[in-house]
């Protein structure tokens, strides 16, 4: 009964039902990132040399790893760098894609001619191996890997910004605007903006997907987060060697990978559909 009021509740105020458990799994894995250190009953990075490759048991929920670490712990951790990842991989490139969408939308002409031959040419490269070639280029590590994503990642950004921002700019409260002498940046900003920004927004969930499989791809390869740190993509690559005897030390990392990605696409279709953007 409580769940057949819960579903009246979500469609009185068109709210889906996907975004409902997208959002519980994000907020849980945030709560689990925040709380690690309670959660977590070892330290993640100390060595237990006499208690390698344990499989899962009571004491050890995801099993031990060559080095006799607990892998529970270590997902438990991980989660801290993952969703930092998804975080600050995606406001970069949403709020350096979003602005130059703005200036290319609005003004027009040269502005608009310039910035689009620019996302052209950064288009014409595949992204992953743009990514890739930045972040060995500037040295492995995340400082490197979030450079990388705001000189790449804004593109898509600026595309959706732009379109959103030449249909905007023909309404009629834009027109009037412009009638009582508003000036540009008051315009853009506090009329444009908030109305062009839904797009950008339902895209920034699907991204935060790829810049979480992109880091731990990164990771695996040896170009993100360095070892020991305890992360999902290091965690994979480090199990790859064992995964016929000690499947538990890729398959828990990898079902993290999985779940978080789970929540953040759940949360990009309910935000699609209850906003209704088109893709």
């Amino acid at each position: 009964m409580k769940f057949d009021n819960l579903i009246k509740f979500l469609h009185a105020h068109n709210i889906k039902f996907t975004l409902v458990i997208g959002i519980i799994i994000i907020i849980s894995w945030i709560i689990i990132a925040i709380f690690a250190s309670f959660i977590s009953p070892f330290d993640p990075n100390t060595l237990y040399l006499d208690n390698t490759f344990q499989y899962p048991n009571l004491i050890h929920f995801f099993g031990t790893d060559n080095y006799g670490r607990d892998i529970f712990s270590r997902v438990i951790h991980g989660s801290r760098l993952d969703l930092q990842m998804a975080f600050i991989g995606v406001v970069f490139p949403f709020i350096i894609g979003n602005f130059i969408g703005l200036l290319s939308g609005y003004f027009g002409g040269i502005i608009d001619s310039i910035i689009m031959r620019l996302l052209e040419i950064t288009m014409s490269f595949p992204f992953f191996v743009l990514v890739i070639a930045i972040v060995s280029i500037l040295g492995p590590g995340l400082k490197s890997f979030y450079i990388a994503l705001a000189l790449v990642g804004w593109v898509s950004y600026a595309r959706l910004s732009r379109s959103q921002v030449l249909i905007v700019k023909n309404l009629d409260y834009i027109l009037a605007a412009k009638t009582l002498g508003y000036g540009n940046m008051r315009i853009i900003f506090s009329h444009i903006l908030p109305n062009s920004m839904t797009p950008s927004l339902v895209f920034s969930m699907t991204d935060a997907i790829l810049v979480v499989l992109l880091g731990s791809a990164l990771s695996y390869l040896g170009l993100g987060v360095q070892p020991p740190t305890a992360e999902w993509g290091v965690m994979i690559a480090e199990g790859q060697i064992f995964i016929t005897s000690s499947w538990w030390m890729c398959l828990f990392p990898g079902l993290a990978i999985v779940l978080l990605a789970l929540g953040f696409s759940l949360c990009a279709d309910g935000l699609a559909t209850m906003l209704n953007v088109k893709e």
